[in-house]
């Protein structure tokens, strides 16, 4: 792809030479919205992304808002999970309207008293699909040779275009949203690579409104607070309330695989993938407050991969106090789909997290075998082929 661009509303932005991300940002202070927008495909698609310098009138300048990010598949011929995303779009709209009106409207107006919530799944799959039949077609002429490309869609509200009519339609829903798409070209990572495993560490706690994606979350509570946490070589960060049940990582769920309790342990080898009987896959439930992310849930929906191996899936936070017990564990977005984990750090004390830097806290590693284990490649292939069969043709944005 020979650019990246920005679209607002179906309207590609003024796009000049790309720099890395943390240049444009320390160069170009911006509005609130670039430096939102920025930070946040930065920590999606890694710190040397880079993204093309445009401009935004004043009018334009957005704080906040929902969005979801997803990627071509089978040589940008499908988008993976297309519609799942734009349904997690709606649901976080919503949820940010009603609890949390500040970070989906630029606006301190009073919010309408009746808001018709029901019709947002057909706006929000309306104006963003109107922005894809404008976008894509740009993207495709650009494109050159193969390759796949993420979008991100980023969903604001603006009130103060309603004036002074609180009567809310479908149509009047509509013309308070602006949908901004950024797209660019985005090489998976090989599975089962050990270059390609993640590297994790345990810093902080978990979100605020979990339910919902956000980029106030990337923007606030990201950058500042963790960040500077993060060891060396680490490449994503998981929240913890206590220090002891994981959650989730800040980009992505978590899981485990696990010995069911040290019993059962004792008896057989931790490293003996002959003793299946004793082991379980684990994650947080939504409960717990973690992000209800795409591939998780289908991680879930094919826990049947387990179950003819005599796997059971349990949905509660693994527990670093027990991870002498984990045999496995893998990571998961929309990007990356599923990552085998490497190593996992956490502070030997929760109270060492209120330290300056990383290099000030002493820290305790779990480390698995090379490469993903026998459930965990099991069951990465279950998801690609869920890949294939709920692709979305791009072809039916041209």
């Amino acid at each position: 792809m020979a650019s990246r661009f920005l679209f607002t509303n179906g309207v590609i932005s003024q796009i000049s030479d790309t720099l890395p991300v943390s240049s444009l940002l320390e160069s170009h202070p911006g509005n609130e919205f670039e430096k939102c927008f920025f930070k946040q495909i930065q920590f999606i698609c890694g710190q040397d992304f880079t993204v093309p310098v445009f401009s935004l009138s004043p009018s334009e300048s957005i704080v906040a808002g929902a969005y979801t990010t997803t990627r071509t598949h089978n040589n940008a011929s499908c988008l993976l999970f297309w519609e799942r995303h734009l349904q997690r779009l709606a649901e976080s709209t919503r949820i940010l309207f009603n609890s949390k009106p500040e970070f989906l409207f630029k606006s301190d107006k009073p919010m309408p008293s009746l808001l018709p919530l029901s019709v947002w799944d057909s706006v929000i799959q309306s104006l963003v699909h109107d922005s894809m039949n404008k976008a894509i077609p740009i993207v495709n002429c650009e494109r050159k040779g193969s390759g796949e490309f993420a979008i991100t869609t980023l969903v604001c509200g603006n009130l103060e275009k309603l004036g002074g009519n609180e009567n809310m339609d479908e149509e009047r829903i509509s013309q308070i949203l602006d949908v901004y798409l950024h797209v660019g070209s985005y090489v998976p990572p090989v599975f089962s690579v050990r270059e390609n495993c993640a590297n994790l560490a345990v810093v902080g706690p978990g979100r605020d409104v979990a339910m919902a994606k956000y980029s106030d979350w990337v923007r606030n509570r990201l950058r500042k607070p963790l960040e500077k946490l993060r060891p060396d070589l680490v490449t994503e960060l998981l929240l913890s309330n206590d220090g002891d049940q994981i959650l989730e990582g800040c980009i992505t769920n978590f899981f485990v695989v696990c010995h069911k309790d040290s019993r059962e342990v004792e008896a057989k080898s931790l490293h003996d993938y002959g003793s299946m009987p004793s082991l379980e896959v684990q994650t947080a439930p939504l409960s717990d407050g973690v992000l209800p992310g795409i591939i998780r849930q289908l991680v879930i929906e094919e826990s049947m991969v387990c179950s003819s191996m005599g796997i059971p899936f349990r949905e509660v936070a693994p527990s670093w106090s027990k991870r002498d017990l984990w045999e496995d564990a893998f990571i998961t977005n929309s990007l990356r789909v599923m990552q085998h984990v490497e190593t996992i750090q956490a502070p030997s004390s929760w109270e060492q997290l209120k330290l300056n830097n990383w290099k000030e806290v002493l820290w305790e590693e779990k480390r698995f075998k090379d490469g993903p284990g026998m459930i965990t490649a099991a069951i990465q292939k279950e998801i690609m082929k869920r890949a294939s069969f709920e692709g979305f043709p791009v072809s039916n944005f041209i």
